[in-house]
């Protein structure tokens, strides 16, 4: 299968501080795809990378001519604002501005949609209540009704199962072997190893340099393990840009 994404001694960071550092590779079209690390790896920041929020700042990123329309990007719950007065209905149709823009109107199967989207994530009946008073389930589901409608290629999870209940955890991941089988190329930020390992046959395992890509037992395995720990004790805030420290 061809590849959707590579990397070419790719750097990424912050005011020249590199999170990732020198991650070459390719993500192939339809991978179901995890990255795995410890906090500070660079995961996060290689998801935007990946969608386009961040420049490199050494290598390339090769979307391989994939429309930035057909990357949808989940990111972490505490990037959200609750508080922004909107419903659950109105939440999930934003899933269509990118193909419907900005103040297009919604039409009878854009509703049609809408509905079909709120009921596969089991939300039926919660159109009009406020996110603000959903539990972090519910608001998790509507942010993968929202997934649904984007109907993208690429879809980008950022911690997506973390602080859910294990029902909620699976019937999203049921959504999100649903995408693979769909052929959709699905790259996911996760902590939780038994399920990478129970889930995503791919992985990469980042210590802001890539310790181990490739199949999830061997990604995982303890020695790639340990290596990812010591290199992880190892990093310094305070550490010089790489174009500095060479």
């Amino acid at each position: 299968m061809s590849a959707q994404i590579s990397f070419r001694n790719l750097t990424l960071g912050y005011e020249r501080h590199p999170a990732v550092h020198h991650l070459s590779g390719e993500v192939k079209q339809g991978a179901l795809l995890a990255i795995c690390g410890a906090n500070g790896a660079g995961k996060s920041t290689l998801l935007k990378g990946i969608g386009g929020a961040l420049k490199p700042l050494g290598g390339s990123i090769d979307r391989h001519g994939l429309d930035p329309r057909e990357i949808a990007y989940l990111p972490q719950g505490a990037e959200i604002d609750r508080s922004f007065p909107i419903h659950v209905y109105d939440m999930v149709s934003m899933g269509l501005w990118r193909r419907a823009g900005l103040f297009g109107g919604i039409g009878r199967a854009d509703r049609t949609k809408i509905e079909h989207a709120i009921a596969a994530v089991g939300l039926e009946g919660f159109e009009t209540r406020p996110i603000g008073t959903l539990s972090g389930g519910q608001m998790q589901r509507t942010l993968f009704a929202r997934l649904l409608l984007q109907d993208a290629r690429v879809i980008l999870l950022d911690e997506p199962f973390t602080a859910l209940d294990a029902k909620t955890v699976s019937d999203l991941v049921d959504l999100v072997r649903r995408w693979h089988g769909e052929k959709r190329t699905v790259i996911a930020v996760l902590h939780d190893f038994d399920l990478v390992r129970a889930t995503f046959p791919e992985t990469l395992l980042l210590a802001r340099t890539p310790v181990a890509w490739g199949p999830t037992a061997e990604a995982l395995g303890p020695e790639n393990l340990l290596k990812a720990r010591r290199l992880g004790e190892s990093w310094r805030d305070d550490a010089l840009p790489c174009s500095d420290a060479a």
